[in-house]
């Protein structure tokens, strides 16, 4: 696995910093220790820390069961910091000399680096379209199994990134309530080396607090309401009806962060502002949005936390939708992001794909978007969507946004430069997210499996790019996957 970057929370700060062996303890007596062919495995990128460490760092200890990975810490002398229960992982900081005795405990099956940097997934500019897509069309002929118009309602989308605006116009309702219905923040302590996730007021501009602009953008893309701007545009997100959970990583964040906002949705998923409030009030969680990771790609990790916490979800129908890098390629070698290469149903993988500014389904792939190894189909995006000049929520004096070159006015006489236009696999993801929505409301009952087996089959196969093969479901690419994503026809094969 590659290092990764995010531009996301204060989390960057849990890099290593003290010194090598203060702190180390050997294994308490009288706990056996596992011979050594038996050492657990380490993650890629703790190994190349490893190399070169003189200090401590965060490690996440998979065990077979919680306690083992809570004994096992505490055998080692390390310093337990959180825990992501439901997945038997301790997060904790360690020595050098620490992390080679816990790979020899009972019960512990993986070592994983829990300072590894990711990245957003934007690139540089442009109009959200749900044509090419026929999202728009969908909300506007098709009703959901509750008889109303096809938007998403019923439904929330938990938007994992930056952080958002939820006083945005384009996030506003008509009643002046706002469309995000929890408003969370992942809190990285330097000292404890612990990150947290809390609940803020409802109108708090977590993007701004933490200098980004990318996650509302994503969010405007997933459930923009109908919104006119002042030169006449019209403009609605993907699932303009549907709920949406923002857990802020803030703007340069590690992976332990955006693990514990999954984390977060596993455990909260059901109910996501709290027992008490009805689901009518605030929807439950059913698909997460994923528009981050590693620069370059990297290979899949089945024993990663963020692998174990994304089939944890789908195990509980929550679908998890990533986008699937920037990084282009030819095929010659696999650069799509690795958390989307998990062959579970329901986890999904997103391209971008570039209408011209048409709405047309005939596009191209967008020349950025991160190709897989053309002889190993496990790599290849799952499906397409559109990513390239994409129009959304923005604040012109946010960093991500003031990349954009199509500044335009909301509907209101203050909402100078509240939309821009930005391109990248990340304006792609939030396109399937809140599809991903539309057909939950069209079938509550669907499987995360069943909802991705009805994009791929009923994907429109646009011919830019490679050439369609044989795959378990249909024809796919290296490039583009199953192709485009196409809302009606998508709604049709899962009834």
């Amino acid at each position: 696995m590659r290092p990764r970057t995010l531009l996301a929370c204060a989390a960057s700060v849990l890099a290593a910093t003290a010194t090598f062996g203060v702190g180390a303890s050997a294994p308490a007596a009288g706990r056996a220790t596992a011979p050594a062919a038996a050492r657990a495995d380490v993650s890629d990128f703790l190994a190349r820390q490893l190399d070169g460490l003189t200090g401590r760092t965060t490690v996440m200890v998979h065990g077979t069961s919680i306690t083992a990975a809570r004994e096992a810490v505490a055998a080692t002398g390390m310093r337990k910091s959180g825990e992501f229960t439901r997945i038997g992982v301790v997060i904790a900081d360690a020595t050098r000399s620490q992390v080679e005795a816990v790979r020899g405990q009972s019960g512990v099956t993986y070592v994983e680096g829990g300072a590894q940097p990711i990245e957003f997934f934007a690139d540089n500019l442009a109009e959200t379209s749900n044509v090419a897509t026929r999202g728009a069309e969908a909300a506007a002929t098709l009703t959901g199994a509750d008889g109303t118009p096809l938007t998403g309602k019923g439904v929330s989308v938990a938007v994992i990134d930056s952080g958002v605006d939820p006083t945005h116009p384009y996030l506003t309702e008509a009643d002046g309530s706002s469309a995000v219905v929890a408003n969370l923040k992942a809190l990285c302590e330097p000292l404890t080396e612990t990150c947290s996730v809390q609940r803020v007021p409802a109108v708090v501009d977590t993007d701004t607090l933490s200098v980004g602009g990318h996650g509302t953008h994503v969010s405007g893309i997933v459930a923009g309401r109908p919104t006119t701007l002042t030169d006449g545009g019209t403009l609605q997100g993907a699932a303009p009806g549907a709920g949406l959970v923002s857990i802020s990583t803030g703007a340069g964040i590690v992976i332990l962060g955006a693990d514990s906002a999954l984390n977060w949705v596993l455990e909260n998923h059901e109910a996501p502002c709290g027992a008490g409030v009805p689901a009518s009030t605030c929807p439950p969680i059913k698909v997460t949005n994923n528009s981050y990771g590693p620069s370059g790609g990297g290979e899949f990790d089945p024993e990663s936390a963020t692998v174990k916490l994304q089939r944890a979800l789908a195990a509980e129908g929550v679908v998890t939708v990533w986008a699937a890098g920037n990084d282009g390629g030819d095929g010659s070698t696999s650069l799509t992001n690795p958390p989307g290469q998990d062959p579970t149903g329901g986890i999904l993988s997103v391209a971008s794909s570039y209408d011209q500014d048409t709405g047309t389904r005939d596009g191209v792939v967008s020349d950025y978007s991160s190709r897989g190894l053309a002889s190993d189909a496990s790599t290849w995006p799952d499906v397409s969507a559109p990513g390239e000049n994409i129009t959304s929520s923005c604040r012109l004096y946010l960093a991500i946004c003031s990349t954009g070159l199509d500044v335009r006015n909301g509907p209101g006489a203050l909402d100078i430069g509240t939309f821009n236009t930005i391109s990248g696999t990340s304006m792609a993801a939030p396109h399937v997210a809140g599809i991903v929505a539309q057909l939950f409301q069209a079938d509550p009952t669907a499987t995360p499996a069943e909802i991705e087996r009805a994009l791929e089959v009923s994907a429109y196969k646009f011919t830019d790019g490679a050439a369609y093969q044989s795959g378990p479901v249909g024809t796919t690419s290296y490039d583009k996957g199953h192709g485009l994503v196409d809302v009606v026809a998508a709604v049709a094969a899962l009834g």
